[in-house]
């Protein structure tokens, strides 16, 4: 640590290096609460962003890892305090993590302002977690690390692996169509889940890990350990040795995000076959970091990187399996042609020298760059009079026979509507027809919830019909799968084209053109469009007041406005 440093210079000794009043108050607080001064006059001070609660079983050993920071803080000679913050349990909360996703950023910038620190580990992986913490800190630009929660063990019904979420949708399918009995379908419960732990397929928790470590903001093959292993409180507390270090060396986000890293994410996101939900959180981090990404730099990704992670729902594995194969730095060090290896990481060295040595032990999961996974591509970006602001989707989750594509729409104007009627024998309904949500977006979900994988009609579950072509303003979750076409801008509810759409409507799709258009005049969607009266969404008061106001769209990453940007708030004054 520098002179300076260790002689005022640290943030945290405004609140305690001070000879008056209020310093005093300062120093026998924490006097009171049992520590000596030698434990934190003059050390600089960690705080240890804890997204654990009861309610968030992919967090569940974050009260233990928590410790395990602590102790590579103190052995590097810092002072540990831990802050809680949101869980946000993807499983849990409702409508959706998604509305809550920037009350955590917000939460963890001002946790950070507020407190007497000069760096933070920031604990997550659960979905949101990643994005939302990343965001906070990425704002108030202290020295930061991410750790990872990682990903639980796999799971096993009758000595079948069972992948989380990717599995669920696939059996609720089998069990719909009468072929699951429910003594089966609650075996599959009970060990679909075996551990701590986010989901353990390559859905959004697993994607933001992996792309935080592609950013440069975790130690190297830190996104791939899994939850459980030994290995895991070993990373922990490497963090905390490695914060003290990052302080002393003042490495901040600012440092560490370029448009070089971004780009490096893009091409990990590609090689993933990551969750379509990467493409929201990327454009919002970026832009917290005064990097301008827009869906047209994911869609040239797309085109020029393959998917070599064999990962479900793309692909066969798990990632205990990644984990074993080598994880993030074996498929890094696959992509090395394709990434800028100059970009800095938290080591303080480049992202080339945290791969070196980096190789695929097992080439099933992860496949090299002359044998990928699939012809498909990992995503694509659809523009055209029903998505001007674009709309995107999984071709390599999808069934090719639905890549090009038209049909007579089948609408629902919002969720509820879509459950009551989808299971319905007399619904009009043939495997060539697109299915349609409206309402589901930002502002009309709200907060854009997991509702784009509408299930498949169970008429013609029944009939063997396993993918159809579906269209929303909403998301789905990552470990899903499917021919579905998700995040179309701007919204239904705000009077995008999405709300025009009307029953028997003519929907083309083309892949490979990119293309998504409705088959209506101009003319007629703009009559259409004069005339639409959303559903009432009218919040007098709260936090639902405040994101309904200030919510951005799809395409624009879903920040608030407010927050968007590089602006910085002043320090607090301390009086």
């Amino acid at each position: 640590m520098s002179e300076e440093k260790k002689h005022g210079g640290l943030r945290s000794a405004r609140w305690f290096g001070a000879s008056d009043l209020r310093a005093f108050g300062h120093r026998s607080r924490t006097l009171q609460m049992g520590y000596a001064y030698e434990d934190f006059m003059g050390k600089p001070v960690v705080a240890i962003i804890n997204t654990w609660s009861d309610l968030q079983p992919c967090h569940a050993h974050f009260r233990e890892r928590a410790e395990e920071v602590k102790r590579g803080v103190w052995q590097a000679g810092g002072f540990p305090v831990e802050l809680p913050a949101l869980s946000l349990s993807e499983t849990f909360v409702k409508p959706t993590t998604m509305l809550y996703r920037n009350l955590l950023a917000m939460e963890v910038e001002e946790l950070l302002r507020s407190h007497p620190v000069d760096g933070v580990v920031l604990m997550g992986g659960c979905d949101k977690t990643t994005p939302g913490t990343l965001m906070g800190a990425i704002s108030m630009d202290l020295p930061t690390i991410f750790m990872p929660a990682g990903p639980m063990l796999r799971g096993n019904y009758q000595g079948q692996v069972l992948g989380s979420g990717s599995d669920v949708w696939k059996y609720w399918a089998e069990k719909q169509a009468g072929k699951i009995t429910e003594d089966e379908w609650r075996s599959m419960e009970a060990g679909i889940a075996r551990s701590f732990g986010t989901c353990m397929t390559m859905g959004t928790a697993s994607t933001m890990m992996s792309l935080a470590e592609s950013l440069g903001m975790t130690l190297p093959g830190a996104s791939s350990i899994p939850a459980a292993d030994a290995g895991h409180a070993r990373m922990a507390t490497a963090c905390g040795r490695r914060i003290v270090e990052m302080i002393g060396e003042d490495l901040k986000p600012s440092d560490i995000l370029s448009r070089a890293s971004f780009d490096n994410a893009l091409v990990v996101q590609m090689a993933l076959a990551g969750s379509t939900n990467a493409i929201i959180h990327l454009v919002a981090m970026a832009g917290r970091a005064g990097i301008d990404l827009d869906l047209e730099d994911f869609d040239k990704a797309a085109r020029e990187v393959p998917v070599l992670a064999n990962i479900r729902p793309s692909g066969e594995f798990l990632m205990e399996d990644f984990y074993y194969a080598g994880g993030l730095p074996a498929l890094l060090a696959e992509l090395r042609g394709k990434l800028d290896l100059s970009a800095l990481t938290v080591t303080g060295a480049d992202l080339g020298t945290g791969i070196a040595g980096a190789r695929v032990y097992n080439s099933d999961v992860i496949r090299p760059l002359d044998s990928p996974v699939s012809s498909q591509l990992g995503m694509a970006v659809l523009r055209g009079n029903l998505a001007p602001g674009g709309a995107v989707m999984k071709p390599a989750a999808a069934e090719p026979r639905l890549l090009k594509h038209s049909g007579p729409a089948l609408v629902f104007r919002d969720y509820n509507e879509m459950a009551a009627a989808i299971d319905r024998d007399d619904l009009d309904v043939t495997p060539d027809h697109v299915l349609v949500l409206q309402n589901a977006g930002p502002v009309g979900g709200p907060g854009m919830p997991e509702w784009g994988m509408l299930p498949i009609p169970r008429k013609l579950l029944k009939q063997g019909v396993r993918d159809m072509l579906r269209i929303s303003d909403g998301r789905m979750s990552g470990t899903s799968y499917g021919a579905c076409i998700l995040h179309v801008a701007p919204e239904a509810y705000v009077g995008g084209p999405l709300a025009a759409v009307r029953n028997g409507d003519l929907i083309s799709v083309d892949v490979e053109r990119r293309s998504l258009e409705l088959e209506v005049r101009e003319s007629e969607i703009a009559r259409r469009l004069g005339e639409w009266v959303p559903p009432d969404r009218t919040y007098q008061r709260g936090y639902n007041r405040l994101f309904a106001d200030h919510i951005q769209q799809a395409d624009k990453g879903c920040d608030f406005d407010f927050l968007a940007g590089t602006t910085p708030t002043p320090e607090p004054e301390i009086h």
